[in-house]
């Protein structure tokens, strides 16, 4: 099992891809469209690899959950990276700094960016392959 795709309502799709190409510069838009979501007419691309893919759909309105807070919705969502000193550089080259420098240690180094819609998205780099190193926890 694996996680096919995530499904993003943004505010718009170009803003959207300087962000995305930036963090994965291996991926391509695959596809797009128009079509009318929930009676609204919105443009829609999906972003990725022959695997994996982020589906990035306009006419987003409203607030984005505050991700300072507790509030119900999705906190962030998180993708390992080979080189994630690399991928910090890419994301500045465009604009975007590191929201948080999130955890570093012999195992892995971490790193929180908000994307120009305010989703709060992780980056990963694993420096060990074992997975118990991996996956260490507080309470252990």
């Amino acid at each position: 099992m694996r996680l096919e795709h995530l499904n993003l309502v943004v505010n718009d799709l170009d803003e959207s891809l300087v962000f995305y190409k930036a963090a994965f510069p291996h991926w391509r838009v695959r596809g797009g469209g128009e079509s009318i979501w929930h009676g609204t007419p919105r443009k829609w691309l999906h972003f990725g690899d022959d695997y994996h893919y982020l589906s990035l759909n306009d006419s987003g309105t409203g607030n984005m959950r505050d991700v300072k807070s507790n509030a119900l919705g999705l906190a962030h969502f998180a993708y390992v990276v080979d080189n994630i000193d690399t991928l910090v550089t890419r994301l500045a080259l465009v604009g975007f700094d590191v929201a948080i420098m999130g955890a570093e240690d012999f195992a892995y180094k971490s790193r929180y960016f908000i994307d120009p819609n305010g989703f709060e998205v992780e980056f990963i780099e694993y420096l060990t392959d074992i997975p118990n190193e991996r996956n260490r926890y507080d309470s252990e």
